[in-house]
Order: C-alpha cells, then structure tokens, then sequence
C-alpha cells in the first residue's frame, strides 16, 4: 500500500474563506449534532459503489497498521464506520447522540461525549483515533478536544490524527478548518505529544486538490510523563 510522508510547507489560513481551497459545498444544513447528520453518514457510507469497490478498505488497513491490537478510544465515531474494524474493547465516543444510538443498534458500544465523560473517570485505553473531526470544529478548538481525552490514554498510547486535504476539506458544509499535516503535528506538539509519523494517504500531498478521498494523518505518542 503507497504512503507518502507529509513534508509541506504549504501554509494556508485556517479558514472556510482561504481562497486557496477549492469551493465549498453548501448544501445541508452544518449542524452535526442533529439527525440530519446521522442520517447523511448512513447514506453516504451505504452508497452501492462503495460496498461493490469496497472503496474503505485501504483506509482501513492504514488504521489498523497503527492502531492494531491496541484498545481504542474512537472519538467522534460518527455511525461507527471505523468502530466495526477496530480491536475488541474499544470504544466509540460522539456528540450527536442519534449517531451514539446508531451504532448501539450494530452492538458497539459507544457514548455520547456527556456519557463518557460521566461514567469513564477509571478507563484507560492505548490508542485514540480522532478521524475527520477535528476539521468539524471551530476555529481554535482541536487542541482543546485531543486535551479533553488524553487524560484516558495509557504511557505509550498511540494517536492517530486524520483529516481531509483541500478537494475532502471543500466537499462538506459541515467542515469548518482546514488542518493539514503541519497543523496536526502542532497539536500533537502543543499536548506534550511525541509524533511518530506524518503521511499523506493514499496518495502524494499534490493529490489533495484533485483528489477527494486523500488524507493527511500524523501518528504521535504519549510520552511516559503527560
């Protein structure tokens, strides 16, 4: 499977109005919490191309290579597409609650952010996934959220950012920031994080503006001391 590591200096305003990203969908209604939402995933993700191509699998073998054997904390899990490929014991966190039910009904177990935080003060686990949610965010706040749950990460856990490139980035109403991989390893960094890797994935960074479907991801560690 290609990778390619994310070395751009290619520096963008986090913004929706960057004029160096492509156009912007703006269809839907950018609430992510409703049941709109939930029900937007369940179609894109049930589309009859991608069950006949099977369009996820590298996807998922790039979360698995990382994050394999190891239990998980999948925070904004959505309707559990990457839930149902990960390791026994982990565990799906979202705030769209009609999502959170959703993937109870697949036998998940998941929360709802409030549920979590009320019910999972002794839980730990050796890996998080945050994949495509940090761009959802508002400006400023993806620091805060990877914060929010690394007291729940063992020493030596593993983090895995992941968020779309320029032509993903522009393809939802709901995205808010663009974060490329410089940005994720700055979030990493301003955690007390050790990143590992940067990539972009599937394919070479310039593929990111054609391309809707490439990804940029940083691996980082947790330090034995936080």
């Amino acid at each position: 499977m290609a990778e390619f590591e994310d070395h751009t200096n290619d520096r963008r305003e986090n913004n929706r109005e960057n004029t160096g990203l492509p156009g912007r969908a703006d269809t839907g209604s950018g609430d992510t919490t409703d049941t709109e939402c939930t029900a937007r995933l369940r179609e894109l993700q049930g589309a009859k191309w991608k069950r006949v191509l099977n369009v996820q699998a590298p996807y998922q073998w790039n979360i698995r290579r990382f994050l394999g054997g190891r239990k998980v904390l999948d925070v904004g899990c959505g309707i559990g597409r990457n839930l149902r490929n990960l390791p026994p014991g982990s565990v799906g966190v979202d705030h769209n609650e009609h999502s959170v039910e959703f993937c109870r009904s697949l036998g998940f177990e998941a929360y709802s952010s409030a549920e979590f935080h009320s019910e999972s003060d002794q839980r730990t686990f050796d890996g998080m996934l945050m994949a495509h949610l940090l761009e959802h965010l508002p400006a400023g706040e993806a620091s805060g959220i990877v914060a929010e749950y690394l007291p729940f990460l063992e020493p030596g856990a593993t983090v895995m950012l992941i968020c779309p490139q320029e032509r993903g980035f522009a393809s939802d109403p709901t995205h808010t920031v663009f974060l490329d991989g410089v940005d994720l390893e700055k979030i990493c960094a301003d955690n007390g994080l050790v990143v590992r890797r940067s990539l972009s994935f599937p394919f070479p960074r310039w593929m990111g503006k054609p391309f809707i479907y490439n990804e940029s991801v940083v691996i980082a560690e947790v330090p034995s001391r936080l």
